[in-house]
């Protein structure tokens, strides 16, 4: 058995001020409670919020706090993500530091939320790092696990455990929640899916085992959710498939030569029907007369075929 605690912090993301000095508090907090935790996850656009004009440069003040942090307590620290400036562009970065205070990596969010996410440059690297004598890790950050290929990559690159910080705060937080356990059980793997509240998402953040159940799920409150992982888990369920049924992994393995639609000489005529990503609009005059004229047709027919039906 290789067990792993890990804490999520669900908490409240101002947009107006910085929410630095929260994040160290409920930290400190976490540890003073859970001193077991080894490893800390924040969620996306946690310490600024997420409006772009907080964007900065990386290495930054910011980091150099989580940095000092991380080495205090002895842990893994991932504080959710900020939007990083550089080059003329904007990217939305989380980083992940050690228990020796250093950072490990980082990651740019590869699926920005477009059309809604204006002004923000996609990533173009997958993001795996190693817990020594543990497990390998991948980050996805929020609209990325819209996109199963993210998660799927960062699965056949080895890893076991997926962090995934979120800022989601629209209706479509129950479709998340199912993609979540989707995401882990055909990638038989442990995923956290850690989400703000107030401008920093609606809660009801999620973790999920290698067969897909979930471990707990938040409500709409601040919440630390501190969980021990067991990575042997996810092992065995490679192994001998989920819930001793299904082995998806392997599955994928050998017909892997088989997907031509990611091919780069593939033609998509219907993808390329669908049209631009932009935002949906108001409807024209014209279309509104159109649907109008469409549902009295419509209604014209049901009252015929009524007439005819009273008739016989």
């Amino acid at each position: 058995m290789k067990p792993f605690a890990i804490a999520g912090i669900q908490m409240k993301v101002s947009a107006v001020v910085p929410n630095v000095e929260m994040m160290k508090l409920k930290l400190d907090i976490t540890m003073n409670l859970y001193p077991w935790i080894q490893m800390v996850v924040f969620s996306e656009l946690c310490a600024y919020g997420p409006l772009t004009h907080h964007a900065q440069t990386i290495p930054n003040d910011f980091e150099a706090q989580m940095q000092r942090l991380a080495k205090k307590y002895g842990i893994w620290i991932l504080p959710g993500s900020v939007f990083e400036k550089t080059d003329g562009k904007i990217y939305n970065t989380a980083s992940v530091i050690n228990p020796d205070g250093e950072i490990v990596t980082r990651y740019r969010k590869m699926f920005p939320f477009y059309p809604y996410e204006v002004g923000v440059t996609p990533g173009e690297e997958f993001c795996l790092f190693e817990v020594p004598d543990v497990g390998k890790f991948g980050v996805s950050i929020c609209y990325d696990m819209w996109f199963p290929e993210t998660i799927r990559t960062l699965t056949c690159m080895g890893a076991e455990v997926i962090l995934h910080p979120t800022m989601t705060g629209t209706i479509d937080r129950e479709i998340e929640l199912s993609i979540a356990r989707a995401m882990a059980s055909v990638n038989q793997c442990y995923f956290f899916d850690i989400n703000g509240l107030d401008t920093g998402g609606c809660g009801k953040s999620v973790v999920c085992g290698p067969d897909g159940r979930v471990l707990h799920q938040s409500g709409g409150n601040e919440e630390i959710i501190p969980l021990e992982i067991n990575i042997d888990r996810v092992k065995r369920s490679r192994e001998l498939g989920i819930l001793r049924l299904g082995q998806p992994l392997k599955s994928f393995r050998d017909h892997i030569g088989q997907f031509n639609i990611y091919q780069p000489e593939t033609k998509h005529e219907y993808l390329d029907s669908l049209g631009p990503l932009i935002k949906p609009k108001q409807l024209n005059e014209l279309t509104q007369l159109k649907i109008k004229e469409s549902e009295i047709i419509h209604q014209e027919s049901i009252h015929t075929f009524n007439k005819d039906k009273r008739i016989e």
